[in-house]
Order: structure tokens, then sequence, then C-alpha cells
């Protein structure tokens, strides 16, 4: 179960979005397969922006991703000639949302209630 996501919000001029794209292709594996702890990375796209939403098992999962030689040696060195600006991090934490009866719909977090 996801715990934890880091969300990674980047400024990228349109021109140059097929190429941030492929460096989340060509990193995506390595982070499933090679990060302790981690779950799932997407990417999300907007007109003002692009997002890379990782989850993780915790939060201290997550809190090593970003200090780990894949993070900072690799994605973020890639990403760098692509980035108009600097990219904004941020942890989220996700409760347990398994509250809810099967029958009853979708979990809910409590703050929902």
């Amino acid at each position: 179960m996801t715990k934890a996501y880091i969300e990674i919000t980047l400024q990228v001029a349109p021109s140059n979005r097929e190429k941030a794209g492929a460096v989340y292709s060509m990193y995506k594996e390595p982070f499933l397969t090679t990060v302790v702890g981690a779950r799932s990375k997407e990417l999300l796209l907007r007109d003002e922006d692009v997002q890379v939403l990782h989850g993780f098992d915790s939060r201290a999962a997550a809190e090593n991703y970003l200090t780990s030689a894949l993070f900072n040696e690799d994605v973020v060195t890639a990403l760098t000639p692509y980035l108009t600006a600097e990219p904004e991090v941020r942890i989220y934490d996700a409760p347990n949302n398994s509250i809810a009866n099967a029958n009853d719909g979708p979990a809910m977090p409590p703050w929902c209630f």
C-alpha cells in the first residue's frame, strides 16, 4: 500500500516537453525496480507545468530517494537542461484509507467526513 508521495513540479518550455518526457521514461523502470519502497511513478501534464508523482511504501523511503544517486546524479542531471525554474518538491503522507466498507463505495480519508 502506498503510504507517501513525492510530487515534483517542473517548469518545462513546451518545446522541451518531449525531451523531459524521455527522461521520465528512461528512469521510470530503474526507479520502480531499484529504489527501496518505490510503488509507482506517474507523469502528469498541464499547460502550466509538468508534475511527476512518485509513490512509496513509507515517508522514510520517499526521503531516502531524494538523497539517492539515481535521483541526484541521474534524474536531476538529465532534466536540468530542460527546466526554466527550480523544481518544487513536496512530500505527502497518505493516510490509511481503508475505513469504508467495500459496499460503501470508495474509501475516503477521515477529514472528508
